[in-house]
């Protein structure tokens, strides 16, 4: 998996305490559908006592193509939701919808939140080439978060975005490796690697799950970044060390139950059951 990224975005100043949250409160973690579990994966290894809520926004997937205020409304049920849950702080587990809502969550609702960001600055870093490329989907591509980040952390490196709408959808249905996966990569891939790229961000959580197959496209001397880690790390840090549950994970979907069972099994490498998120 990737190396970390900058410090991903966390309230400032917030830590959850005993007062806020018991030991043994669950940590709620939501994306627009299943690609968070990709982030969940990296969870789970850095806090394996931690029990989890996973909310999959199927019904509403992808974000990437909708208009910020509609995901905004999307992340304050799903956080309400979580919160009704006692979870002791919450993952937004999807670029777009951190780009969209993490600032007014975290001004409007009694939690930590810890957002994502695609890995400029290690990107940035790691180039020999000075030009690197970034995986993502369109609503995160026009956004201002990005360009500051960009600006903060790529200085001297030309920074390519590259949105990829069509990827998200492959990884729903769970075509990892298809004919139409593969003429979509290669779609978004070639110009990169045509520019001189020599480093590609997987700027969107759905896109770890397509590692291999973007790997293969850009071949070996293309080095490959994603957040999961990062997020992780920053997640144990503002949970802390007293995590007393027993590793259980419940997942829900504004979607379908089945196809998220069915899918999201293959994606997490393990049967989970879902069940279909309440007044969604």
């Amino acid at each position: 998996m990737a190396t970390g990224i900058s410090e991903p975005e966390a309230a400032a100043g917030r830590r959850v305490t005993s007062s806020a949250a018991h030991d043994d409160a669950p940590i709620g973690v939501f994306d627009s559908g299943l690609g968070g579990l990709s982030v969940l994966r990296e969870l789970r290894r850095a806090l394996p006592r931690a029990d989890w809520i996973y909310v999959a926004d199927s019904g509403y997937c992808p974000y990437g193509g909708r208009e910020p205020k509609a995901i905004l409304e999307r992340a304050c049920t799903i956080t309400e939701f979580l919160l009704a849950q006692r979870a002791r702080l919450i993952v937004v587990a999807c670029n777009a919808a951190t780009v969209a809502a993490a600032e007014y969550l975290r001004a409007n609702y009694p939690s930590a939140f810890v957002g994502m960001e695609p890995a400029v600055k290690p990107a940035a870093a790691a180039s020999r080439s000075g030009v690197i490329g970034v995986l993502t989907t369109t609503l995160t591509a026009r956004g201002e978060r990005l360009r500051r980040l960009v600006e903060r952390h790529a200085a001297g490196v030309r920074v390519l975005m590259q949105p990829c709408p069509g990827l998200v959808e492959q990884v729903e249905i769970g075509d990892l490796d298809g004919v139409q996966t593969r003429a979509l990569v290669a779609q978004y891939v070639d110009p990169l690697l045509a520019a001189g790229a020599d480093v590609l961000v997987l700027g969107c959580t759905h896109y770890p799950f397509l590692r291999r197959v973007i790997a293969e496209r850009a071949g070996s001397g293309v080095r490959l970044i994603d957040t999961g880690e990062a997020v992780a790390r920053r997640t144990a840090e503002l949970a802390g060390v007293q995590v007393s549950g027993g590793g259980e994970l419940r997942c829900f979907t504004s979607g379908s139950t089945e196809i998220m069972q069915r899918v999201g099994g293959r994606l997490w490498g393990a049967p989970i059951h879902a069940a279909a998120l309440p007044h969604h």
